[in-house]
C-alpha cells in the first residue's frame, strides 16, 4: 500500500530526531512528492526540511523550504507560524553572513511574537536578535588584529546592539522560568562583554553559565564556560587561574573525545605557561597541540604551534631547537600565502642564524613533513579538516549586474503564488482558506521592500575587496590571546640583541595586564 503524505513525515521526523537528517530528509521530499491537502501538515513539513538540510549544512535548500513555509503560512493567516518561518530565515541568512537579511527576518519574528502575546517565540526571536548582532561583530573583527575592548566604534556598537537583546532576552526566560535559555544567554553575554574589554561582566555571566550548565550535567557546555572565564582572567592577568580553567576544558575535551576542542585547550595552556614564563610546560602543551593540529591536517594551527615552540625555546635560549621550528614557521606560511606569518617568521629565522652564527648554506633543507615524536594524545578516530580557501571578490560589472538579477528573480521567488507551492494539493476543501494570487489578505510589501534594501547594500558589499585575514585555524580558539604572546616576544627578541634579560626585566612587561 503507498504510504501517505502524514505517514512518510512522521517517519522523516522520527529520523531527524533520531539525528539522521540526511534520511529524514529523504522521507520529507517523498512526503512533498505525495503532496496532501492538509496545510498545517505540509507547512510542518517545510519547516521540518528547512531545519533538516540546516543541519545538514545545505543551506540553500533550507532557506527554499523555509520561504515555502513563510509563504504558506502568510496565505493562511498563520500569524506564529509567520513569525516562526521569518526567525528560521533569519537563522539561515546568519549562517551564509548575510546579516542585514537577517535582522529584518529576526525583527518581523520579534514583531509578531509581540503581537500575538507570544512569551516564547518573543524570547526565542529577542535570542536570535542577539546572535544576529553578535556574529556581525566578530564578522566585522575578522582580521583585525587588536585585544578585545579596543574595538572601532561601528563593531562596538554593533556588539552592544547584541548584548541588550541578550540582557531582553535573559529577562524574559527569567520570568518564564526557563533555565536553560537563561544558560544561553549567560554563556552569549560573557562572550559579548569580553569582545567589549569588559572581562569583569564577562567572568560573572560566565561563572552563571557554568552553575547551569552543572545544574543540567551538560559536559559541552561546561567546557565551554572553563574556556571562555580562563579567557577573561587572562587579560585581567591572572594567569594562574586561568590555567586551573584550561586544564579542566582539557580534561573535558577529552572526556567527551572532541580532538578539536582538546588541541585548543593545549594551545591555551602553552601560551598561558609562556606568559608565566614556564617555557618548559609551554613547550610540552605546545607539541601536544602541533600533534593534533597535524593529525587534523590544520596546516594554519601547525603553523601557529612552530611559532610558539619557536619562542618558546628562544626563551630557553636553545637557539638551534628555536631556528629548527622558526624554520617550519616560516615554510608552513610559505605554503597557506600567510604574508605576515611569512614575514614574521623571515624575520625570527635571521636573528637566530646570526645568535648562532651560521649561514644558510651551513643548513641542511628543512624536512618536507615534519612529524612530532611522543605519545599520542587519543587513540580515537578523528575527522580530516580542510581549510577553507579564501574567497575573492569578483571586479567585473557583468558579474554583478548577474549578481543583481539573481538577486531580483530570488524576491519574485520569494513572492511565489501558492499555487506553485510544492506538494499542495488544492481541492474544494483548502481552496476557501487559500484564496487566490491576488487574496485581498496578502500582507503589504514592507517587508519584501526591506530586503530589497537589505540585498541592494550586500551587492555594493560584494564590490569591495575582502578584508585581510587568512585561512581559520580549526584546532586554534577564536578567542585568542596571540597579540599579547607577540607583543611579548616582540619585546623580548629586541631586547636579546644587546643581552638576555634577567627575570625582573621580564617582569615588566607583563605590567599593563595587572
Amino acid at each position: 500500500m503507498e504510504a501517505s503524505c502524514l505517514e512518510l513525515a512522521l517517519e522523516g521526523e522520527r529520523l531527524c530526531k533520531a539525528g539522521d537528517f540526511k534520511g529524514g530528509t529523504a522521507f520529507f521530499e517523498a512526503a512533498v512528492q505525495v503532496g496532501t491537502e492538509d496545510l498545517k501538515t505540509l507547512s510542518a513539513i517545510y519547516s521540518q526540511l528547512g531545519n533538516a538540510y540546516f543541519y545538514l549544512k545545505e543551506y540553500g535548500k533550507a532557506l527554499e523550504y523555509h520561504r515555502h513555509d513563510l509563504t504558506l503560512a502568510r496565505t493562511i493567516g498563520d500569524r506564529i507560524g509567520e513569525g516562526k518561518a521569518s526567525g528560521n530565515l533569519g537563522n539561515t541568512l546568519k549562517v551564509l553572513g548575510r546579516y542585514d537579511e537577517a535582522v529584518v527576518c529576526c525583527q518581523r519574528h520579534l514583531d509578531i511574537s509581540q503581537e500575538q502575546g507570544d512569551k516564547v517565540g518573543e524570547a526565542r526571536a529577542l535570542y536570535n536578535m542577539g546572535n544576529m548582532f553578535h556574529a556581525k561583530g566578530k564578522q566585522q573583527l575578522w582580521g583585525i588584529s587588536q585585544d578585545p575592548g579596543e574595538l572601532p566604534p561601528d563593531v562596538r556598537d554593533t556588539l552592544q546592539r547584541a548584548t541588550a537583546f541578550y540582557e531582553m532576552n535573559l529577562s524574559l526566560v527569567k520570568e518564564l522560568g526557563d533555565r536553560a535559555a537563561q544558560g544561553r544567554a549567560f554563556g552569549n553575554l560573557g562572550n559579548t562583554h569580553y569582545l567589549l574589554g569588559n572581562f569583569v561582566e564577562a567572568i560573572k555571566f560566565h561563572r552563571e553559565r557554568l552553575s547551569i550548565a552543572k545544574e543540567f550535567g551538560d559536559k559541552a557546555a561546561e567546557r565551554r564556560a572553563y574556556s571562555n572565564l580562563g579567557n577573561a582572567l587572562i587579560f585581567l592577568g591572572q594567569f594562574n587561574a586561568a590555567t586551573e580553567y584550561y586544564r579542566k576544558t582539557l580534561q573535558l575535551s577529552r572526556q567527551l573525545k572532541d580532538q578539536v576542542m582538546e588541541a585548543q585547550a593545549c594551545y591555551s595552556l602553552g601560551n598561558t605557561y609562556t606568559l608565566l614564563q614556564e617555557y618548559e610546560r609551554a613547550i610540552d602543551y605546545h607539541l601536544k597541540h602541533l600533534l593534533i593540529a597535524q593529525e587534523l591536517n590544520d596546516r594554519v594551527g601547525e603553523g601557529r604551534a612552530c611559532w610558539s615552540l619557536g619562542n618558546a625555546y628562544v626563551s630557553l635560549e636553545n637557539h638551534r631547537q628555536a631556528l629548527h621550528y622558526t624554520r617550519r614557521h616560516l615554510d608552513i606560511s610559505r605554503e597557506i600565502g600567510d604574508r605576515n606569518g611569512e614575514m614574521m617568521a623571515r624575520m625570527n629565522v635571521e636573528e637566530l642564524m646570526e645568535a648562532l652564527g651560521v649561514k644558510e648554506a651551513d643548513l641542511s633543507p628543512s624536512e618536507s613533513e615534519f612529524k612530532v615524536q611522543g605519545n599520542r594524545l587519543s587513540d580515537d578516530s578523528y575527522l580530516q579538516m580542510t581549510n577553507a580557501s579564501l574567497l575573492t571578490s569578483p571586479q567585473t560589472e557583468e558579474l554583478f549586474d548577474l549578481i543583481a538579477s539573481s538577486q531580483s528573480r530570488r524576491l519574485d521567488d520569494q513572492r511565489v503564488g501558492v499555487s506553485n507551492l510544492p506538494g499542495l494539493r488544492i481541492t474544494h476543501n483548502n481552496l476557501g482558506h487559500l484564496g487566490g494570487d491576488s487574496d485581498p489578505q496578502e500582507p503589504s510589501d514592507d517587508f519584501f521592500n526591506m530586503l530589497i534594501k537589505c540585498q541592494s547594500s550586500r551587492i555594493d558589499d560584494q564590490r569591495c575587496s575582502p578584508p585581510e585575514g587568512g585561512p581559520r585555524a580549526p584546532t586554534v580558539p577564536d578567542e585568542d590571546f596571540f597579540s599579547l604572546i607577540q607583543r611579548v616576544q616582540a619585546k623580548r627578541m629586541d631586547e636579546q640583541r644587546v643581552q638576555l634579560p634577567s627575570d625582573e626585566q621580564e617582569c615588566r612587561w607583563f605590567f599593563f595586564l595587572q
